[in-house]
């Protein structure tokens, strides 16, 4: 079965910074793209980062580029979004997704709220 437990939410004032992890259990972690979306009360879930299996290939939406970074550990089957200089606009639930390369299933974590307070 598997599992992605996302931890590491809370409440910041604008400015300041965050790091979220997400512990993957269950499958072959360095095998799938691992990635953080966010969900804004009335928005869609939206595309925050992505790193691949090797960690070669690494993304960031345009409205966090120079703020978070992902990262991930596939000895400890971790995934991390560090992010700095937060602002009110990413007070948002973030969710951790894990993408099988291979075309199979994906899977998602339950969520961690931030908030960002000006």
């Amino acid at each position: 079965q598997v599992q992605l437990v996302e931890s590491g939410g809370g409440l910041v004032q604008a400015g300041g910074s965050l790091r979220l992890s997400c512990a993957a259990s269950g499958l072959t972690f360095s095998v799938y793209a691992m990635g953080w979306f966010r969900q804004a009360p009335g928005k869609e879930r939206e595309f925050v980062g992505a790193i691949s299996g090797n960690s070669g290939n690494l993304d960031h939406a345009d409205s966090v580029k120079g703020r978070f970074t992902i990262s991930r550990d596939n000895a400890k089957n971790t995934v991390d979004l560090q992010m700095n200089s937060l602002k009110p606009e990413d007070t948002a639930v973030y969710y951790c997704n894990a993408d099988d390369p291979r075309g199979g299933n994906d899977y998602w974590g339950q969520g961690t709220q931030v908030t960002v307070s000006s």
